[in-house]
């Protein structure tokens, strides 16, 4: 039965709230407030600042806060700002010491904070709270029988390290030939016109865009498009826009001696749009569908297709980034907008690994593009084990070693869960910012929110085990490790409570 209410909206003032009172310790926020190191955050953030040039910036804590709460709402910065004005919560979070009505700051500073907290400043982040929780760690050693390694001693080979590659896609409109010779000669067009209004010329130099629109809306509704036709119209905007290229250089001659008549921003488009020209024109007279460095976009030239072979998408547009997940926590160990193989990449995060634990791992778990034979080589050499097919014959194997091989290889998806919550949940697959400094600023950011996800909830393990069951139950945090890393159970971030 539906329950009736009066329609008519109540006057504001006769709204009851809550906030006479305390705020609540079980809010999320309130928690993830009081287990951040922010001192340590908060450092890493200064040092892209200069301590006697400038004016003064914004609190520390709210820039860092701010930009936890972007990526682990997955909101806008325009959303952020409206967001701190309305909860009080989140006010608490960054650092507020009550609350206000007014905007934080304006939803543009955060262009500059992506620039200022880059890929590094991130992964430095990263690194203190997987030091904390390796602290954790051993402190719950410590308390038993063990205690410390001694100096200088060899430690065998333990953990599992488990690599892969994924791209994390830009904000693009899915670029073909056709469609970026169309936008360039649009382009064109406005610097020509942008020229000849400092000119005096008597009459603008013709450039046929109505009949190249035309041309270009003619082909793009078609529904079947043949080879023929796509050459055809190819060709067609390479012309017009050839012909926009030479009005332009003629007209720039005219400025000798004078100030350049195009501001930074022109120059940029001018020099993308005759470097798209000459790909184009080159791939249009060898026929051929691939050329060096490949730009696929005028407004962001440093993306590049990656070819990757997916059911969903055989070629990516974005950074491709090779990562590393060790205990939940997950490090970008290369960057990069060019397509390589990932197999290169594989020396060096089991080097790192060594460099943050002090020992190599036990074994790697990896799919088949990093087991080539220089990189079992490479392993072996080192005693870590790998997962996948041996080369050679089939060695005949005993139930144990089938099962352990079998859970091995299920263990592997968890970093392919891990790309799965960046994608679905945190916007790994739609980065939108538009340099390729903050581009790549976000995309540190998020995989540094998906750590202080599984960073809380280890939190929350330590917590218990030692505040509540005490050192009773001495192995209840390796037994909760191994639930959590080992039983199949991927940490995912759903939810902060």
């Amino acid at each position: 039965m539906l329950r009736q209410k009066d329609r008519n909206q109540i006057e504001i003032f006769d709204f009851d709230h809550p906030f006479e009172g305390q705020l609540e310790p079980d809010n999320r926020w309130v928690k993830l407030a009081k287990i951040l190191p922010w001192e340590e955050m908060i450092k890493i953030y200064g040092k892209s600042l200069s301590k006697n040039k400038g004016r003064y910036g914004i609190d520390g804590r709210l820039a860092v806060g701010a930009i936890i709460i972007k990526h682990r709402l997955n909101i806008s910065d325009r959303e952020v700002i409206l967001s701190l004005q309305e909860n009080i919560y989140l006010q608490y979070f960054v650092g507020f010491e009550k609350f206000k009505k007014e905007a934080a700051f304006d939803a543009s500073l955060f262009v500059h904070l992506r620039k200022r907290m880059g890929k590094a400043a991130f992964d430095a982040m990263t690194q203190e709270i997987i030091s904390i929780s390796e602290g954790r760690k051993q402190q719950k050693q410590t308390s038993g029988k063990g205690g410390k390694p001694k100096p200088g001693k060899e430690l065998k080979n333990k953990g599992k390290l488990k690599i892969d590659a994924t791209v994390a896609d830009q904000m693009i409109e899915y670029p073909t030939d056709h469609t970026l010779l169309n936008k360039s000669r649009e382009d064109s067009e406005k610097l020509i016109d942008v020229l000849y209004a400092q000119t005096e010329l008597e009459k603008k130099p013709r450039t046929y865009r109505r009949k190249a629109r035309n041309d270009y809306l003619s082909f793009s509704k078609k529904n079947q498009k043949s080879r023929k036709a796509v050459r055809k119209a190819v060709g067609k905007q390479l012309r017009y826009l050839k012909r926009n290229i030479g009005h332009i250089n003629r007209m720039l001659d005219l400025f000798e001696g004078k100030a350049f008549p195009l501001n930074q921003k022109q120059q940029k488009v001018y020099w993308v749009i005759q470097e798209v020209y000459r790909q184009q024109a080159e791939m249009y007279k060898e026929n051929k569908h691939s050329v060096k460095d490949r730009i696929v976009n005028i407004y962001q030239p440093y993306v590049r297709p990656i070819p990757r072979g997916k059911a969903k998408s055989k070629t990516e547009f974005g950074a491709k980034i090779g990562v590393s997940l060790v205990e939940g926590y997950s490090r970008i160990d290369r960057l990069s907008w060019d397509a390589y193989s990932e197999s290169k990449d594989l020396e060096k995060q089991v080097e790192a690994y060594k460099q943050q634990y002090g020992y190599y791992p036990e074994v790697v778990l990896a799919d088949k593009a990093y087991l080539t034979r220089e990189n079992r080589k490479w392993l072996k050499e080192r005693e870590i084990r790998v997962t996948g097919r041996p080369l050679g014959r089939p060695v005949k194997e005993t139930y144990y070693e089938r099962a352990k091989k079998k859970k091995e290889n299920r263990q592997r998806n968890h970093i392919e869960g891990k790309f799965g919550q960046g994608k679905n949940a945190y916007g790994l697959s739609k980065i939108r910012a538009r340099r390729q400094d903050t581009s790549e600023s976000w995309i540190a950011a998020i995989f540094f929110i998906m750590n202080l996800i599984t960073y809380q909830k280890l939190e929350a393990i330590f917590s218990f085990y030692f505040f509540t069951i005490g050192k009773k139950v001495k192995n209840f945090l390796s037994a909760a490790m191994s639930l959590l890393f080992y039983k199949n159970i991927t940490i995912i971030g759903v939810g902060l409570d």
